[in-house]
């Protein structure tokens, strides 16, 4: 899996390219979490674009930074979901915690 991490607007931008899963939580959550302590951002945005599937270890590190940004008021937001990706999201519940847009220009209004 490949992230990459950006800051636009004072919000997270996180682009994932490959499976969110058990193998690669760990490493989405330590980059992840280190580009936050260093911007200092209260929001986050996903770019699952490239991300084809996510199990529930992969849900549990999402929510896990949701935990983190909802005790400063921050919010998660997603764009360019796949429908697979977006099915996995609602069948668990997550679409509660997590905002989908279609771009990120209407994504980054709704932060």
């Amino acid at each position: 899996m490949k992230i990459t991490t950006s800051l636009k607007q004072g919000i997270l931008i996180v682009k994932i390219e490959g499976e969110l899963d058990m193998h690669s939580a760990d490493q989405f959550k330590r980059v992840v979490d280190s580009a936050l302590d260093e911007s200092g951002a209260n929001n986050l945005l996903l770019d699952l674009k490239q991300v084809s599937f996510i199990d529930s270890s992969g849900l549990g590190v999402i929510l896990g930074r949701y935990k983190r940004l909802s005790a400063s008021n921050g919010k998660i937001v997603a764009v360019h979901v796949q429908p697979q990706v977006a099915n996995i999201l609602a069948l668990s519940g997550m679409l509660k915690i997590v905002g989908l847009y279609e771009t990120q220009a209407e994504a980054l209004a709704q932060v």
